[in-house]
């Protein structure tokens, strides 16, 4: 079965839709963008992500790295020293899925102007509607 195979079951489609929600998360998509850019340390990324959007909590931060490293997206390479230094960097898997959401985040970029004058479309017309009946 495909992920394009509108036959498929649902429970077949699970381990896809899961992929996909981490890859597409509001965090996971700040991770992966960012680590595009080369290996951090968790506060570097923090912070990092933190310029882009409202702070992360340390505790979301580190769920989505472990999601992510899980799905084989991410490496974690944590070195013994004192004290302790822990490295992010993708993996090929992850940098291969990170282009593909910096791609989609350039598209939105590009369309934002696009899809805004879509919903003032939408809305006034829904707006009319709704005063007509």
């Amino acid at each position: 079965m495909t992920v394009s195979d509108p036959k498929g079951s649902a429970e077949a489609m699970c381990p896809y839709r899961l992929v996909l929600e981490h890859v597409t998360s509001r965090w996971g998509v700040l991770v992966l963008i960012r680590l595009l850019q080369g290996s951090h340390r968790f506060s570097e990324l923090r912070r990092a992500i933190g310029e882009l959007a409202p702070r992360i909590s340390e505790k979301m931060l580190t769920q989505t790295l472990q999601t992510l490293e899980r799905d084989g997206l991410v490496h974690r390479d944590a070195k013994p020293v004192i004290p302790p230094r822990v490295d992010y960097s993708l993996t090929d898997l992850g940098r291969e899925a990170a282009e593909q959401v910096h791609a989609l985040a350039l598209w939105t970029e590009r369309r934002m102007d696009d899809v805004e004058r879509a919903r003032e479309t939408y809305d006034e017309a829904r707006a009319l509607a709704a005063r007509a009946s």
